[in-house]
Parts: C-alpha cells; sequence; structure tokens
C-alpha cells in the first residue's frame, strides 16, 4: 500500500498542494516513481494499492503506467484524513490473510537490497501476529521525527517500548546520547486481519466510518465516500500503534530518509567543488554549500554561504540551510486558513 497525499509544506515553494514532492524531480527520478520500483525487488510482493485524493489522481496514474506497476486498486479520497483512514480503507478491500507493506510515496531509500531483507524480517513477525514499524539509527539530534524507544531484543528486532512524540533540542540531544531510541520511519507491516484487530479494539469508530463510506467495487480506481471526510483525522501511530501490545520495531539501515526539508534535498544531491547545488537559471560569484533553484528567471547571488534560495513564478524562498525546518511555517502564513499538515 502506498500513501500518497501531503500539503506540500516542507519543500515549499516548489511543492505544494496540488504537486507535492513526491511528483517532483528532485533528485534522479521522482519519489512516487521510485518508491514503485522499490517494491519490486520485494520476493513474492503482490499488486500495489494506493491512496491518494482527486487531485492527485492523474499523477499517480502517470507514475504507474511510467513504471508498468501492477495495481490492484487506486483508492481516491475525498478529504485527507491522514495516515490511519488511509491505512484502514486499504485493508478493508484487501484479503484479510494478506500482509500489507505500508509505504508513503516521498521517502527515499538508497539500497533497496537492504530495504527488501528488512521487509522480509518484517514479514516474519507480521505472520506472528506483530504490527511492524521500521526504525532509523539517529545520527543527529533531530527535532522533525518521532522516536521510538527500544524495548527487550528479539530475533532482527525488538519490542516496542514507547512511542515518543518529536522532541524539541534538547530532549533530541538526550536520546540520541542515551542510545535507546529509534527514528520513525512512518513505514509498517503488518496482516491485514492484525490491523483490522486492532483498529476494531482501539478505533471502532473509525472502522465503521471508513467501511460505511466504501463502496462495493474492490479493484481498479475507487472513490471513496463522503462519509470518509467525517471519520476522525489521525496518524495510524497515533490511533494503533502506540496502544497495541504487539507493536515491534525492525531497525532499518538502508539509506533512509524522508527528505523532510530543503537541507535533505542539499545533502542527498550532487554539489559541486564549492558544495553547491544550483539548478536553472543562476548566477553564483563566490557562493559556498548553498542550494539555489531557478524555475523562471535569473537568480543572482554573491558573498553568501550555506543559503537556500527556490524561485517559482510566484514566491521566491530565502532561507539558511541550517534554518530550513521554518519552511513549513512559512507555507502556513503564505496560505492562512488552510490546514497544513
Amino acid at each position: 500500500m502506498i500513501l500518497s497525499g501531503g500539503a506540500g509544506t516542507r519543500l515549499w515553494p516548489l511543492s505544494t498542494r496540488e504537486s507535492p514532492k513526491q511528483f517532483l524531480h528532485l533528485l534522479q527520478e521522482p519519489l512516487f516513481e521510485a518508491t514503485l520500483r522499490r517494491v519490486r525487488v520485494i520476493p513474492g510482493v503482490g499488486p500495489v494499492t494506493v491512496v491518494t485524493g482527486a487531485e492527485h489522481v492523474l499523477a499517480v496514474e502517470k507514475a504507474l503506467a511510467a513504471t508498468s506497476a501492477d495495481v490492484a486498486a487506486v483508492l481516491i479520497e475525498p478529504s485527507g484524513r491522514n495516515t490511519a483512514p488511509a491505512v484502514l480503507a486499504a485493508a478493508l478491500v484487501s484479503d484479510p490473510e494478506e500482509v500489507l507493506l505500508v509505504l508513503p510515496s516521498d521517502h527515499l531509500i538508497a539500497d533497496d537490497a537492504a530495504f527488501a531483507v528488512a521487509v522480509g524480517r518484517a514479514v516474519d513477525f507480521a505472520l506472528n501476529g506483530d504490527l511492524v514499524t521500521f526504525g532509523i539509527e539517529p545520527t543527529r539530534p533531530e527535532t522533525g521525527y518521532g522516536y521510538i524507544e527500544k524495548g527487550d531484543a528479539i530475533d532482527g528486532g525488538f519490542r516496542v517500548a514507547r512511542f515518543k512524540e518529536k522532541p524539541d533540542d534538547e530532549e533530541a540531544e538526550r536520546l540520541l546520547a542515551e542510545g535507546a531510541h529509534l527514528w520513525n520511519s512512518g513505514m509498517f507491516v503488518f496482516t491485514v486481519g492484525q490491523i483490522l484487530d486492532e483498529a476494531r479494539r482501539h478505533v471502532p469508530d473509525m472502522v465503521t466510518g471508513v467501511r460505511e463510506a466504501l463502496p462495493a467495487e474492490r479493484l481498479g480506481r475507487i472513490r471513496i465516500g463522503g462519509g470518509f471526510s467525517e471519520v476522525a483525522s489521525i496518524s495510524v501511530d497515533h490511533a494503533i500503534m502506540e496502544k497495541t501490545e504487539h507493536a515491534v520495531v525492525v531497525p532499518l539501515e538502508a539509506g533512509w530518509s524522508d527528505i523532510g526539508s530543503w537541507q535533505a534535498v542539499w545533502e542527498l544531491s550532487t554539489r559541486d567543488n564549492a558544495g553547491n547545488v544550483l539548478t536553472g537559471d543562476v548566477l553564483a560569484l563566490d557562493v559556498a554549500g548553498s542550494y539555489v533553484h531557478a524555475g523562471s528567471r535569473t537568480i543572482a547571488m554573491a558573498g553568501v554561504e550555506g543559503m537556500v534560495v527556490v524561485e517559482t513564478p510566484e514566491v521566491v524562498l530565502i532561507v539558511p540551510r541550517e534554518k530550513a525546518q521554518m519552511v513549513k511555517d512559512l507555507a502556513a502564513r503564505s496560505l492562512p486558513g488552510e490546514q497544513l499538515d
């Protein structure tokens, strides 16, 4: 199952609600297409189910065609309700005996083979009745991710002691120093039957609401009914994973990134001898360590270091690379009244 939504705020103004980052050519290929290709190397993988919004259907179907993906269904939400309702919708149109691999469409994974091995390990846990997430070994005191505290070690993973919200700077430093926590990747593996059983236990009204909103169709393009917009908007982490007694985390070492900021895009891009990533018509003099994207006109800059400059016909973004997390707040101010995730 591939989740393809998003408010397009963290890589604003290039990424927007209408064209979120999974469809952009930020790196070698759009992240949605890379996700589709990645799952092909997983032994025994079945057809893909995509959950998306009406505004993204054409982009989704273009990516599916470009990669010749084997597709079971494209579920079209009337409005975004976060990941828990989306996962339940996919589960309810699937065989209860199947194992469901839940992937965001906008993550980068450098080592597909290592990812496939980790998925195989997670499937073994799932077949034993566990709900599995993947954890990333922290490399810095990151405040942009949730954390998972490792509990008892089991073969190839750990019982989850607890989930932690995104920390402030001080707590992030502490969590890194303790060495007992992993970043929460937002990817999951569980059987369809087990996730539905846990959902009925912890969020029964949501299961009922999603089921009633689903049409009779189970294959192809499926438009979910308007009643879906009435179910609670909540992540699968908060709704189920934090409450279940069967949560397991499998460490993942595969070059993962959710590309959650322009800083991350800069880090993952090929840089010139001055440490710059320059795209479009850019005139740079004595510029170092910067990401500069000129979309519709010339950008001329001199004597600066460590900057992000992104130009579109509507907006010019200028922010120090180290302050790239502030972009989300700028995007929110540019679209007053909208609820941005």
